[in-house]
């Protein structure tokens, strides 16, 4: 099978009636990453990132007409990093009086059950968001900090969040149903909620367009390969199970995240090791996955120690691509049929290394890579299995701030019609 030159595909975007931009904001706990973004031609008019925020040199790149200005200033918070933003805007371009804002679309990594799609942020939705935190206590509150001072600053368009988690709200009940007690997990809300769903769901509708199929007929395995890594099973469109659970900590391992491990290991650091919660949170979250079994999380780093025979590197790498493995075989027994595995992010897009490790013995399976076909560069999505594979190996790019993009404008119509 074949993909379909970018040129013939019909774009089901053209109809959406939008006839400027969308700023996407993406709040950290000390970063903004920003994106203007065309909605319909899918095209990053501009886009930048403050890092360091509250430290004391902060670091600000903003790209726009394929030049690149880079500072480092102080920047207090996260109002006066989006103040920085909008004056970066004024001063380098494109002026955002003159970009024609459609509205301003917010990623939010939690949505709970309370939110299935993106949705128009009022006060009340601001409530829903700020009852959610404790389930991403990590996340959530950069995320709705940004969104009070982008609704201060930008008060002239509409706002729409956009959650991680409202893709896989169509996950089955034996997939997002943990086997603890009913009534505790009722009461605190406990289950599996996904995250990078913006993500999964983009890929997976990309799959389909640019070969030619409708998504409704196909199964993917889709491969979310960054720092932060996650893998779904879609089934005609719908997702049936993710690796990410309560929160983006369970799953696979991850450049600071342990990924899977039996939760028994909490019980034993804290009786044992004398670790707070805090501290095992901490250790978690921070301080395990490659950084911790080699002490590097750059997978391009963690090569070029493999290379240089470092024991502690090879086994990370060694572990990083066994729970892929292990998840792509679960996966595949799901979904009974595997028409495509795709892989995407920093990682997946980029390690053409990491990509044959991940493949390599899964010939008996009908999955192979073709290696020229692999080490070939490309922005654009493209098959690298060989011909004669049932199973399609894709490396798709992601684009979610295109896909946040998008859904802010279905959000925005859907309103007001």
């Amino acid at each position: 099978m074949s993909i379909i030159p970018d040129a013939e595909r019909p774009n089901p975007y053209s109809a959406y009636g939008a006839h400027g931009s969308v700023l996407v904001l993406n709040s950290g706990s000390s970063s903004l990453k920003y994106q203007l973004v065309n909605p319909v031609g899918g095209e990053a008019i501009a886009k930048g990132t403050i890092e360091r925020i509250g430290e004391s040199s902060g670091i600000v790149t903003h790209k726009f007409a394929g030049n690149t200005t880079r500072r480092e200033q102080p920047v207090a918070d996260h109002g006066a990093a989006l103040e920085v933003a909008l004056g970066l805007f004024e001063e380098i371009g494109p002026r955002l009086s003159e970009a024609g804002i459609y509205a301003v679309g917010h990623r939010v990594v939690q949505g709970g059950e309370l939110f299935s799609g993106p949705v128009i942020v009022d006060d009340e939705a601001l409530e829903k968001m700020e009852s959610l935190v404790p389930l991403a206590p990590l996340h959530n509150p950069a995320n709705i900090q940004g969104i009070r001072v982008a609704r201060q600053l930008l008060g002239d368009v509409p706002h729409v969040a956009v959650f991680d988690t409202a893709f896989f709200q169509d996950l089955p009940p034996e997939a997002y149903t943990y086997a603890i007690d009913r009534d505790v997990a009722d009461r605190y809300a406990v289950r599996r909620y996904g995250a990078h769903g913006t993500s999964h769901q983009y890929v997976a509708g990309k799959i389909a367009r640019v070969l030619g199929r409708r998504v409704q007929d196909l199964n993917s395995i889709v491969l979310h390969l960054g720092n932060g890594a996650s893998v779904s099973a879609v089934k005609g469109g719908v997702p049936i199970e993710t690796s990410m659970g309560l929160t983006p900590l369970e799953g696979l391992v991850m450049g600071t995240r342990s990924g899977d491990v039996d939760p028994a290991v909490v019980f034993h650091l804290a009786r044992n090791a004398g670790m707070s919660i805090d501290e095992i949170d901490d250790l978690l979250n921070k301080r395990s996955g490659l950084k911790g079994l080699a002490g590097e999380n750059d997978m391009r780093e963690l090569h070029r120690m493999v290379d240089e025979g470092d024991p502690d590197a090879n086994l990370a790498f060694s572990v990083y691509v066994h729970r892929i493995k292990k998840y792509i075989g679960a996966y595949a027994a799901l979904l009974g049929r595997v028409d495509v595995i795709a892989f995407t992010a920093g990682i997946g897009e980029n390690d053409a290394l990491t990509r044959t490790a991940v493949i390599d013995g899964l010939e008996p399976f009908g999955i192979a890579i073709d290696e020229d076909r692999n080490e070939a560069r490309s922005d654009d999505p493209r098959i690298i299995s060989p011909e004669w594979t049932k199973t399609l190996v894709m490396v798709v790019p992601t684009m979610e701030e295109l896909a946040i993009a998008r859904q802010c404008v279905e959000a925005v119509e859907t309103a007001r019609t």
